[in-house]
């Protein structure tokens, strides 16, 4: 089991959940981040730690895209370890809709 970022994130990118990763295996794209499935210990402390539920265990049905646009973007974007300012309008985005084929970029992060 892995934990997977979901499109949730997208637009909102808190990043509460870096700090406490013990093996630091966010990374960061343009406006989304996403964890590393090979790298998670599965330890579970992100989870709790998003403010819009956007970290979901892999075990949930329908994650399989997720999974694996984690597993690609976690490849090519920057690593994170440090907790950032969210984007100012990023409550505005939470509850949206369809954020994926709105607003998904492949764009990476600035990282750390």
């Amino acid at each position: 089991m892995t934990y997977v970022v979901t499109e949730v994130c997208i637009k909102c990118k808190y990043t509460d959940c870096v700090e406490v990763c013990p093996v630091d295996c966010f990374y960061e794209g343009e406006n989304m981040l996403v964890i590393h499935p090979d790298e998670c210990i599965d330890c579970g402390v992100c989870e709790p730690e998003c403010p819009v539920d956007a970290i979901k265990p892999d075990t949930e049905p329908n994650l399989e895209k997720w999974l694996e646009l984690n597993r690609q973007y976690s490849e090519t974007w920057p690593n994170i370890t440090t907790k950032k300012p969210a984007p100012a309008d990023a409550d505005a985005f939470v509850s949206e809709p369809d954020k994926f084929n709105k607003y998904f970029s492949t764009k990476p992060g600035e990282g750390d």
